[in-house]
């Protein structure tokens, strides 16, 4: 269940819906830039494992020939509709691939419902054969789809030579204000003696720490925005660092930030606290900019 009450998040729609016009006015005038980096996944090697962010939460990963995607949101908003007629969020920085630049893709892992996780526009365009795992109560969100398997924290299931677990986070499931509240969490996944920790969106949990005695993780990928005033649904940069250690892992790939206009901190500003945290360990810190590659040493 939501840690904030119903009523406050119809508030913000209600001011959101209000600014929308105005602002929609004033991108008329403006473009979205290109990411800085481009991944080229077609030079990755299978003998390790690789990871490109392409902005927000989406994360494109190889782990030993599986290829995977988390999250996608690829397209210029997030929101409701389809196209031109989308009300939400426009891009802060355009996505490092577009959907028909993604390489043939494994398996799909969402995290939660969140239009900002769950882009329905970004799913239309991705094969409806490929593999599909959602946290429980989310199967109507990708019916498109031939392949899906729900999980729930805890649940474990075997695709494309890949282990994936359903591991639990802090945060909420329902879509919109008048939503269920589905199934969210995020996901557990071992391949080859490498294992790799998605979060998708969480706020402080001590849940991390729990992990830790399953044994080494390669690379744990938490989001570290949207935290004001949202606190109580995102980890600030310093708690996102604070599980980091508590999981126990090797390197962190940081998301869900510096993409959408989600909340009221300066875009730039999760990344720098973060990186101010790590101190003399931001060695750890795997990528830092959209489309920028990381390989495990």
């Amino acid at each position: 269940m939501p840690e904030r009450p119903f009523l406050a998040r119809l508030a913000f729609a209600r001011r959101y819906a209000r600014s929308a016009v105005g602002q929609r006015q004033r991108e008329l005038f403006t473009s979205i830039p290109p990411a800085p980096h481009r991944p080229d996944p077609a030079r990755w090697p299978d003998d390790r494992l690789t990871a490109a962010w392409l902005g927000h939460a989406t994360v494109l990963l190889n782990l030993f020939g599986s290829r995977i995607l988390f999250d996608p949101a690829l397209e210029r908003r997030v929101g409701i509709g389809r196209g031109l007629a989308k009300l939400g969020p426009r891009r802060l920085i355009a996505p490092a691939l577009r959907p028909r630049e993604l390489p043939p893709l494994d398996l799909l892992l969402l995290s939660h419902a969140h239009m900002d996780h769950t882009d329905l526009g970004t799913l239309r365009s991705l094969p409806r054969d490929l593999p599909v795992l959602v946290q429980r109560g989310n199967r109507d969100l990708v019916r498109r789809f031939r392949n899906v398997t729900e999980l729930e924290w805890g649940e474990s299931a075997e695709v494309a030579g890949i282990h994936v677990e359903s591991i639990e986070v802090r945060h909420w499931g329902a879509r919109l204000v008048t939503d269920s509240h589905r199934g969210y969490g995020g996901f557990l996944l071992s391949k080859a003696g490498r294992t790799v920790v998605f979060a998708g969106d969480t706020a402080y949990t001590d849940a991390f720490a729990r992990l830790r005695s399953r044994g080494p993780i390669d690379l744990a990928i938490l989001p570290i925005g949207a935290y004001d005033p949202w606190i109580y649904n995102h980890a600030s940069p310093e708690q996102a660092w604070q599980m980091f250690q508590a999981l126990g892992a090797e390197y962190l790939l940081p998301i869900h930030h510096s993409t959408f206009r989600l909340s009221r901190e300066p875009v730039d500003e999760p990344i720098r606290r973060l990186l101010a945290a790590a101190g003399s360990e931001r060695w750890r810190v795997a990528l830092t900019e959209v489309g920028e590659t990381w390989s495990l040493p």
